[in-house]
């Protein structure tokens, strides 16, 4: 059973009565599609108050990052209403000479309802900003915010509830069985926000119903060093990219790559940033947010104690349990084997390894799975040009960290074990679309030689076609 908004199970009668406004044309109009991305924006606008509330309760969210979450959501917003006819307007085909005179062209078309499960991390921006794409594309929707975030679960459900008409926007929620079940129902597209390992139970219960599933995961986002940096502001960036919502981002840097020659003098930068952003005692600091859960915290404590026996915590490691509040901390790491190297950390821990070249960091990026992110600090064009020719991630930033999820038009999304497709103004609505291809031919000019019996030389049909 599937406890939804209204404490009822959602079944697939459910499911077609969600079905319905597409299947009827009434979401094809960009009439209704703009009125309910009104009714998101109003949304955003009346409550935010309430969005940071939730925020600050369920991850010790800041005011400023929390608000990071709702700006991403207007942003998404602007552009998508900005170039909404754009992307619903029919594209025109060249048509071969063959078959002119005819009229090809391709139709995006709304796939029906659509579900979205939404993480717990970022639990509005990323539950909601995909139901922007979705509604901008004409379909109906199934939100199942994480139940890890009570808190913000609790005013998504209550918020869309009152903004939407239930045949329009859903929300569902409940655990992991719950999200099972859902995923058993045959929607016409997932979209999940998530572990890699969830992620793959998702898609394999998409599979059963050839459900297309769009994955957006995470990975160990690689952050190299070369000794042409400001070691200042990467410092400052990387302790910031690590201590924004405690760790807890897809796309923060997982450990570091360092050559050798600046080792030293970025620990001491790295150490210095730590205490101009968070001061002499982090865990009092109002702007580090806490983990998510017992669980999580208690998992990286784990690693943070067998690093501090073995003498590798280079600078932090302060841990409070009642408070789910561990300070950002650098620890050294010798192999690949190392717990810390094994797995996303998802938490502010950052192992360093030393590289001598630019050369070493790719080979050791290479040999890992394909990530989210890889970030690279200092070097000339053609260092950055090196990493974009020989390695492959969802996504790329020189000289910075997170930033690249903050420019709205650029397409969002993971290859391989980080993800499968993509998202984020029109990336999104293509995600959230059928591409129909259309061919009109008239009734005249219907040539004898194409119907048997064929006195047309093949040589020459494959010289007048090609």
């Amino acid at each position: 059973m599937v406890s939804s908004s209204n404490n009822e199970a959602f079944q697939a009668a459910d499911l077609k009565t969600l079905r319905s406004p597409v299947v009827s044309g009434q979401t094809r109009p960009e009439a209704w599609r703009r009125q309910q991305l009104k009714r998101l924006s109003d949304l955003l606008h009346r409550h935010e108050a309430d969005i940071l509330h939730a925020l600050r309760v369920d991850l010790a969210k800041p005011a400023l990052e929390g608000m990071f979450e709702i700006v991403a959501l207007l942003q998404e917003l602007k552009v998508t209403r900005r170039r909404l006819k754009a992307w619903m307007r029919a594209r025109r085909i060249a048509v071969p000479i063959a078959q002119r005179p005819g009229r090809a062209q391709l139709i995006r078309e709304p796939l029906g309802c659509v579900l979205v499960i939404g993480p717990w991390n970022y639990p509005f921006m990323l539950t909601l900003q995909p139901l922007i794409s979705a509604l901008a594309a004409g379909n109906t929707v199934v939100l199942k915010p994480s139940e890890h975030a009570p808190a913000s679960a609790a005013l998504i459900t209550r918020l869309i509830t009152e903004a939407f008409p239930s045949d329009v926007v859903r929300v569902v929620n409940g655990d992991g069985s719950s999200a099972a079940a859902l995923v058993d129902l045959g929607f016409d597209h997932i979209f999940f926000t998530g572990g890699g390992g969830i992620g793959a139970k998702v898609l394999a219960g998409a599979a059963r119903h050839l459900t297309p599933v769009t994955l957006e995961l995470g990975g160990k986002n690689p952050a190299v060093v070369l000794e042409s940096a400001d070691l200042t502001v990467t410092a400052r960036r990387l302790i910031w990219g690590k201590g924004v919502n405690a760790g807890q981002t897809c796309l923060a840097p997982d450990h570091l790559l360092v050559q050798t020659s600046i080792r030293e003098h970025l620990l001491n930068a790295l150490k210095e940033e730590r205490r101009n952003l968070y001061g002499e005692d982090p865990l009092a600091c109002a702007d580090l947010g806490c983990l998510i859960h017992d669980r999580h915290f208690q998992y990286l404590e784990g690693l943070i104690t067998t690093a501090r026996d073995e003498g590798r915590i280079l600078f932090g490691g302060e841990c409070d349990r009642q408070r789910r509040k561990i300070a950002p901390t650098l620890i050294e790491v010798h192999s690949d084997q190392d717990p810390l190297m094994t797995a996303e950390i998802f938490g502010p821990l950052l192992p360093i390894l030393t590289v001598e070249s630019l050369d070493g960091a790719i080979t050791r990026i290479q040999q890992q799975d394909k990530p989210l992110a890889i970030y690279l600090f200092g070097g000339d064009h053609n260092d950055q040009n090196e990493v974009l020719q020989r390695t492959s991630s969802g996504g790329v930033c020189f000289n910075d960290v997170l930033l690249q999820k903050g420019v709205p038009e650029l397409p969002f999304g993971g290859v391989g074990p980080s993800g499968m497709g993509s998202y984020q103004a029109e990336a999104g609505f293509r995600t959230f679309s059928h591409e129909r291809s259309v061919l009109s031919r008239p009734w005249f000019l219907d040539l004898r030689l194409r119907y048997p019996p064929y006195t047309l030389n093949p040589a020459l049909f494959r010289r007048f076609v090609s």
